[in-house]
């Protein structure tokens, strides 16, 4: 039987979302917690790769269970008593036997938090960077990102892409109702090639700061050259936010 798993975790001890031989990592740390609840082997598939050092205020898996879960409700309560401290499970869901977290999954959605002024309860999950930004120029830069598809001027090299291209859906800066010094990204698409929004996000903050205006955002957008665009963002702000899937994939209510 095939289970959607929902999590959230801090980035800042793992290697990243993917398993890898000598490195912590998300997937790694899930598997196992699982592997001994479950007394069998599990194997879990991720809705995406997050890099090393970034967060997830809401992440999607799977895995297949043989004898499956007997009660989804106490499975989520005993992983979280020994699942360390910096990832925590939300609920688990029985799902067709053909659901993928990644290949089914619609959109995505990444927010990314800078802090502009010196904030020791936010030097784990925001960028610290104290100089002015002109909010209002960088959403105008934003909204470029609605009416292009191909993205290689934010790509990783030698990431091995078939494509790409992506469909962003929403880009959008504002201000914390609560905290006029914390600003946050939101950025919604179907897809995002490897290190895309934080090199985004480190272009748009130099529209911002005037080291670009928004017609050369636009130009370095279109060059799909990356050694155009800004250098890459700080993984610490980063956190996937949402992964999104059509209502056929579910067959049960989730239990939480």
């Amino acid at each position: 039987m095939r289970y959607f798993i929902t999590l959230s975790y801090d980035g800042a001890a793992y290697c990243g979302w993917q398993r890898q031989p000598d490195a912590p990592t998300v997937q790694q740390t899930l598997e196992q917690a699982l592997s001994t609840l479950l007394r069998e082997s599990i194997e879990v598939v991720g809705a995406g790769r997050t890099d090393t050092g970034v967060n997830a205020s809401y992440y999607v898996a799977h895995f297949d269970c043989e004898k499956g879960v007997e009660d989804c409700a106490k499975l989520v309560y005993k992983l979280n008593l020994i699942l360390p401290h910096d990832v925590a499970v939300g609920a688990v869901r029985e799902v067709r036997e053909s659901a993928h977290a990644r290949f089914d999954a619609v959109e995505r959605e990444y927010t990314y938090y800078i802090s502009q002024r010196k904030n020791p309860f936010r030097r784990y999950s925001a960028w610290q960077y104290y100089v002015p930004l002109d909010v209002e120029r960088m959403n105008e830069a934003a909204k470029r990102l609605l009416e292009w598809e191909d993205f290689t001027s934010f790509a990783k090299l030698n990431s091995n892409n078939k494509t790409n291209i992506c469909h962003v859906v929403k880009a959008e800066w504002h201000r914390a109702a609560d905290d006029e010094d914390l600003l946050i990204f939101t950025i919604r698409a179907d897809r995002f090639l490897r290190n895309m929004i934080r090199a985004i996000v480190g272009t748009l903050v130099d529209v911002g700061r005037g080291r670009y205006t928004v017609e050369e955002f636009e130009r370095i957008l279109h060059s799909c050259d990356l050694s155009l665009s800004s250098s890459g963002a700080p993984a610490v702000g980063l956190f996937l936010s949402d992964v999104k899937y059509n209502d056929e994939v579910y067959v049960v209510e989730e239990c939480e």
